[in-house]
């Protein structure tokens, strides 16, 4: 039997019985902080990480906006744990992202209780606010988004939203469900620490809703046949490093890409280092070269070398995208490649805390026509 808690509730109140929810596991210890998405006073919602039930009442877990990836924020609060058991509400990508960090021992999930929610997809973050302001909310975006219609007016989601085939978070405790659900909204546990966090909290569970399983696959077939569209037009466009150039011709080397992505993980980023701070007779040697020298040097470079770097762990959240600040589209660049790398492993990043990150270990049957080994 599937653990499922129904929470219905009238229209406007969605929010208001996601507070409750927190206010009782936070006043019968279920946990001592809640990491969720909040409404802010000057407008906007933002992750927030509350440690008084009294302030739970504004928080916007649906919100169709994610300014930060929240795994690097979970990452911040869990690398060196406080000792405070933490609910902290995230979307599949950030989940996704935050399970490799925990292989790179950047985050743990030890005092952590993990609530994904069905994500019907984000807009950018000026688009949200726009609309915010037009009066939209997380319960009229869910209720247009469920039937289909996530554009309004000529605001859309962010491209990646539209191709992501992860809508429902896995490795979590609990779950949020709206997709299948006919109108309602289901709390659903997925290990014991989810289900000792209902049962402490008072809440009795019950069978699936009956369209679950059917809502949540037809929303992946659709997205991951948006997705195969869309990369093989990408790879028809771009199929030379010329063509690469072309589309990467207005970075500025500002790295707000690397920044803004969860699975950036190196301490220190070697294009901040020495190796890429030349002199000055090395630019006029190069310009030398053919008489004129673009700057900054390294754009392309700096962009190869993240795709070598991170493809294999590469969540599809399209914060790079959102992150540029000359609208480069760096999204379907780097989900290109990382569906390559990852199915060249095998390997499909955050899809289980005990899969082994393949460049951290060795298996003696691995790449075989390359490394030219007899089986």
């Amino acid at each position: 039997m599937a653990n499922f808690t129904k929470l219905s509730f009238k229209k406007g109140e969605l929010n208001t019985k996601l507070a409750d929810l927190f206010k009782v596991m936070m006043e019968k210890g279920v946990v001592d902080a809640l990491l969720a998405p909040m409404a802010q006073p000057k407008r906007g919602v933002m992750q927030t990480l509350i440690t008084d039930p009294a302030h739970v009442e504004s928080i916007d877990p649906f919100a169709p906006v994610v300014p930060v990836n929240g795994a690097k924020i979970a990452s911040s609060i869990t690398a060196s744990p406080s000792g405070r058991k933490v609910a902290m509400v995230l979307r599949s990508c950030e989940v996704r992202a935050l399970v490799e960090l925990g292989k790179l021992n950047l985050a743990n999930f030890e005092d952590v209780l993990l609530v994904g929610i069905d994500c019907l997809g984000r807009y950018e973050n000026l688009d949200f606010l726009a609309l915010q302001a037009q009066g939209e909310t997380s319960e009229s975006f869910l209720e247009k988004a469920l039937a289909g219609n996530t554009k309004i007016g000529d605001t859309d989601l962010s491209g990646a939203c539209k191709i992501c085939e992860f809508p429902v978070a896995d490795n979590v405790d609990l779950r949020l469900c709206v997709i299948g659900t006919a109108d309602d909204l289901y709390i659903e546990s997925l290990t014991p620490k989810g289900d000792r966090a209902l049962e402490t909290a008072g809440f009795s569970t019950g069978d699936v809703p009956a369209g679950r399983a059917a809502g949540v696959k037809q929303l992946i077939k659709s997205r991951t046949t948006a997705r195969d569209e869309e990369f093989a037009a990408y790879r028809e466009s771009a199929p030379s490093f010329d063509a690469l150039e072309d589309r990467l011709a207005s970075c500025i080397n500002c790295y707000n890409c690397r920044v803004a992505c969860p699975v950036c993980y190196c301490k220190e980023c070697v294009f901040v280092t020495d190796t890429f701070r030349h002199n000055g007779d090395q630019f006029m040697g190069w310009a030398d070269n053919f008489g004129t020298l673009k700057m900054p040097t390294d754009t392309l470079f700096y962009h190869l070398t993240r795709m070598s770097h991170m493809s294999l762990f590469c969540v599809g959240c399209g914060q790079c995208t959102s992150a540029c600040p000359n609208s480069i589209d760096l999204m379907p660049i780097f989900r290109t490649v990382a569906q390559k790398t990852q199915n060249r492993f095998e390997y499909e990043a955050g899809r289980s805390h005990d899969e082994k990150q393949p460049l951290t270990v060795f298996e003696n049957d691995e790449l075989v026509e390359v490394t030219g080994q007899v089986k």
